[in-house]
């Protein structure tokens, strides 16, 4: 059996996996049928309940755990002690690269009910085990992205601040940063996504560096001492009136930013506006936070606010922290080679069988109408639709890195969402705002 070794700083990824991928595969490697050609597709069979349309992110990360799935000495000695799976199935695992292809949505891409976001092709034995470590990470990020675009769609051109680390898992506050980005949010004030994916970084103080000092003034003449005029200070920790006058007593009229973290933000948000004008701080920002959502957005749409600085509600989805995708074997090889499609006819849980090819037919003015399925090809382009999916991995070599920087994904994010129709951006429940059709042969 082959011996394994990572560098130390790029752990494995081959563990984060379900129990029952590796007993399929021994199952598989017994039978025979491990080596069967196949195509997996991950897919949303519907959108969370009311939305128009969903975001693809987290692809850039997938091409990470599948370049990192490998099987070291350290993940066989728990396999093998654990007798999770046999010795031939061990010395499978030992030798495990992936070596198949790879297409999916641009990161990113709008999508909608079961469109393709990523398609595996590859043998059993290579793509069945990648199955959990796919899903955990597009469900997670999509989740997020997906709402994250809403609230931006709302925000309009004022920017949203990503602030809800403390609010989830450690390493998901990362991935969560990543993906509001991805959805048009101008910066986190997680530092680790900053560092990780280059995403501009941004924070202030909390209430906690008031109550610090004896007075508010002090604080603020802390804080300006150090960061100069142009910084942002929370105001509400006593009095908003009083603080905004504090502030620019000490600032001056320079003052950069106030925070405003509790009340009624529409109501105080004019209120400080008024204040500031009449000091003479007609240049300074107003930023709001509190438990803001994209609802909550729209709301103070009317309001003179500046940006948002949102937290819980992006990074667990908005009431919707899961994408709801699944990983369908769609199609596999006979015993003659040929590929066949086959499909899961489960109530209320049905696939549909073979190679998905999409195609998003757009209309004379450039606004999306339509989701082209092709089973088995790609639909009849008639001059100015996308095509959708795109190379990631070919041969097991990721070729697709490029489109899946955070920088590259935001950009397509921006052109994918200005040519969804004008009812993807509507807050009030509805149906997808572009109809899926699969077709069986070209129209």
């Amino acid at each position: 059996m082959a011996t394994t070794h990572l560098d130390p700083t790029r752990p494995s990824t081959a563990l984060l996996t379900d129990h029952y991928e590796l007993t399929m595969l021994q199952g598989a490697l017994a039978s025979g049928a491990a080596r069967r050609r196949c195509v997996f597709e991950t897919f949303a069979r519907r959108l969370p309940d009311g939305r128009r349309y969903g975001v693809v992110a987290g692809t850039g990360r997938v091409l990470d755990a599948i370049e990192a799935f490998r099987f070291t000495d350290a993940e066989l000695s728990y396999l093998r002690e654990r007798k999770v799976v046999d010795d031939a199935t061990l010395d499978f695992l030992a030798d495990y690269r992936f070596d198949g292809d790879v297409w999916g949505y641009a990161e990113g891409e709008c999508y909608f009910p079961y469109s393709p976001v990523l398609v595996v092709e590859a043998d059993f034995a290579h793509g069945v085990i990648l199955e959990t470590v796919i899903l955990s990470i597009l469900n997670h990020d999509s989740a997020v992205a997906s709402a994250a675009s809403r609230m931006t769609g709302a925000a309009g051109t004022r920017p949203c601040i990503e602030m809800g680390s403390r609010r989830t898992h450690d390493e998901a506050a990362v991935a969560s940063a990543r993906a509001a980005y991805i959805a048009g949010f101008a910066s986190t004030s997680n530092l680790e996504a900053g560092r990780r994916y280059g995403i501009p970084t941004q924070g202030t103080a909390a209430h906690a560096f008031t109550l610090l000092h004896d007075d508010e003034r002090e604080a603020f003449e802390a804080q300006v001492a150090a960061f100069g005029p142009g910084t942002t200070l929370l105001v509400d920790t006593y009095d908003v009136e009083q603080g905004v006058r504090t502030a620019v007593e000490v600032a001056g009229p320079q003052l950069g930013g106030v925070r405003i973290d509790s009340g009624d933000l529409v109501v105080l948000a004019g209120e400080v506006r008024e204040q500031l004008d009449s000091l003479g701080a007609t240049d300074t920002k107003i930023v709001v936070t509190s438990d803001l959502d994209e609802y909550a957005i729209a709301a103070l749409a009317a309001a003179p606010v500046d940006g948002y600085g949102v937290g819980t509600r992006v990074v667990t989805g908005s009431g919707a922290p899961t994408a709801g995708m699944v990983y369908k074997l769609v199609a596999r090889a006979d015993d003659e080679g040929r590929m066949i499609g086959v499909a899961k006819k489960s109530k209320d849980k049905q696939s549909i069988g073979g190679r998905k090819y999409a195609l998003r037919r757009m209309n004379a003015n450039g606004v999306a109408e339509q989701e082209l399925l092709g089973i088995g090809e790609l639909p009849h382009n008639d001059g100015n639709d996308r095509e959708l999916l795109v190379e990631l991995v070919r041969d097991g070599e990721i070729v697709g890195r490029d489109r899946c920087t955070a920088e590259a994904a935001r950009a397509h994010h921006e052109r994918s969402v200005a040519q969804l129709p004008r009812s993807a951006h509507q807050l009030s429940r509805g149906t997808p705002a572009v109809e899926t059709i699969f077709l069986t042969e070209t129209p």
